[in-house]
């Protein structure tokens, strides 16, 4: 029997160990060697969240050392380098943080809150599965003794929050309002506690983009179910009803709007049309999905690589004021919703305990609503943001992550490289041997990259030496990037756009409500008439819906 916890486990973006069905447990050894499987218990094997591998796995004598990583991490962070013009008008900034909200929702361990006695077998498989099924958003329903505090008191509608008003400031800004921050806990001793959003996953408060489109989702739901009830539906089946259709216009939206943006649509479609050949292809109906390693720590980290250093984010923080930097401190999970002078590496600093309202997003600037019809919802070009194109180039702030973005608060590391994202993204596929991106292309019958694709395109920033390391043994992260940046026009194609493809099917494939298993399904919510006519449904779609087609709630700051 399990038993209760005292408190609530804090979930960390940075994983520690990885259960890899077939092989065990894989956990940091804690020097820079490859992780050694250890064999779990019974009980082990039901509480760990199951990953799988795709491919081999690398030889040890093909991965990178410490000091190659380390180069390598350097100069696709380097500050001052000649870059191209590495932006990607057909990808609005909004996108980016979209896809981080879905890895959130693929690796979500439902179940971790408190090792409760009432959790059945069936829940811990469901909940520890990488299905795209919002349970980010839901956690295990309003009727589980403990995700019911993510609910309004009628046990249908999800808590939003409310922000903090500036004293002395504008009309607006001064005022707090609902809606448009994450509901917090506002309870306990410490300002982190009170901090602490009170959602089923906390790093969905990790920076402000993400924490901002999780309010969106949680309008999205409390809209449709709202309509429900107005309709006089049972409130036997209301919940379920709306999480039903909150859920397959997701996976629509994924489907047709943002897995178009990042992968090739040819590699998309034959996917979605003739199912998988590589990723189980045949599950067994009871078989819940596993999640393979080659796309959590590699291809699906491409999102990495869209991140801008500093967004026009509202008529307050315009002109590139919204560094990245302040989408973490405007956070609970890495920051301290607080602006400086107070230290966002201490996290009992600062005076705010909700989202100042002058941080509320303006929407229209991440996505674009003119796509939809809504050119009363365009801004002009300079204040719009796009994402960076999908390459292997990343901004420089990402060299030096805050300490909250992986589960860290006070002291740094000893070597400042361990801050680097690059270097813990090669450093983690290290300690899980992940397959190297040759020899991924080999096991799935890709054509490899050329010699000639990995020279260096970043300025002379390598050495001939790792350059010829790249060439035979390169990082499957690093290699799908510039599979990106050389084939793909800037989306994932090859080895990179096949895992991709194949996983997100498979995640469809294994919700408990799918668009995948219920192919006649068609969306039916956008507010537009003629796109509703012809089953078109995409984020600005969603966005209208949820923020009832109204610029004051879209962009609550005003112009």
């Amino acid at each position: 029997m399990f038993r209760p916890a005292r408190e609530p486990q804090r979930k960390r973006h940075v994983r520690t160990s990885f259960h890899v069905v077939g092989e065990g447990i894989l956990a940091d050894p804690g020097d820079d060697r490859p992780a050694r499987p250890l064999a779990p218990s019974t009980v082990a094997d039901l509480r760990t969240f199951r990953f799988s591998r795709l491919g081999p796995q690398a030889k040890e004598d093909h991965l990178l050392d410490k000091a190659a990583r380390a180069e390598l991490a350097r100069a696709m962070t380097q500050a001052g380098r000649p870059q191209p013009d590495s932006n990607n008008p057909a990808v609005p900034a909004g996108f980016t943080y979209l896809g981080q909200f879905v890895d959130h929702d693929l690796t979500l361990d439902a179940t971790s809150a408190q090792l409760e006695d009432d959790i059945t077998v069936r829940q811990l498989l469901q909940g520890r599965s990488p299905a795209l099924d919002l349970d980010s958003l839901y956690g295990l329903g309003p009727d589980h003794r403990f995700d019911r505090r993510y609910y309004e008191d009628d046990g249908i509608r999800l808590r939003t929050g409310i922000t903090q008003g500036l004293p002395g400031s504008d009309a607006i800004t001064g005022l707090p309002l609902n809606g448009f921050d994450l509901p917090r806990t506002g309870a306990g001793s410490l300002k982190s506690e009170r901090r602490r959003p009170l959602i089923p996953d906390p790093r969905n408060d990790e920076n402000l983009i993400v924490a901002q489109i999780h309010c969106a989702f949680i309008r999205f739901h409390n809209r449709f179910a709202g309509e429900l009830a107005d309709k006089g539906v049972s409130s036997a089946v209301l919940f379920e009803s709306a999480r039903e259709a909150v859920v397959k216009h997701y996976q629509w939206m994924l489907r047709h709007d943002f897995l178009p943006r990042i992968v090739d649509e040819a590699i998309l479609d034959e996917v979605f049309a003739k199912g998988r050949r590589y990723f189980e292809p045949t599950p067994r109906e009871q078989d819940r999905p596993t999640m393979p390693v080659e796309f959590s720590v590699a291809a699906y980290r491409l999102g990495h690589s869209m991140i801008r250093g500093a967004y026009n984010w509202n008529r307050i923080f315009d002109n590139g004021a919204g560094t990245l930097a302040q989408l973490f401190r405007f956070t609970g999970t890495s920051g301290i919703l607080s602006p400086p002078p107070a230290d966002p590496a201490d996290p009992e600093a600062g005076e705010f305990e909700r989202l100042p309202t002058n941080w509320i997003a303006d929407f229209r600037r991440l996505f674009d609503f003119r796509t939809a019809g809504r050119d009363d919802l365009g801004v002009p070009d300079a204040q719009f943001n796009i994402a960076k194109r999908i390459d292997t180039l990343l901004v420089n702030p990402l060299a030096e992550l805050p300490l909250g973005s992986f589960g860290g608060r006070g002291q740094p590391p000893a070597d400042a490289i361990e801050l680097n994202l690059a270097f813990r993204n090669l450093t983690r596929a290290n300690m899980m041997r992940l397959a190297t991106g040759q020899q991924m292309a080999r096991h799935l019958d890709v054509k490899p990259l050329l010699a000639s694709d990995f020279d260096d395109r970043d300025g002379a920033l390598l050495s001939d030496g790792l350059r010829r390391r790249l060439v035979d043994h390169c990082p499957l992260w690093f290699y799908v990037l510039r599979e990106a940046e050389v084939n793909g026009g800037g989306r994932l194609t090859g080895v990179g756009g096949r895992i991709v493809a194949e996983v997100f099917h498979r995640a469809i494939e294994g919700s408990r409500h799918s668009i995948v298993r219920d192919p006649f399904w068609r969306p039916f919510l956008s507010p537009v008439e003629d796109r509703r006519s012809k089953g078109v449904f995409e984020m600005t779609d969603l966005l209208l819906y949820a923020f009832e087609g109204s610029a004051d709630l879209l962009n609550p700051l005003g112009t």
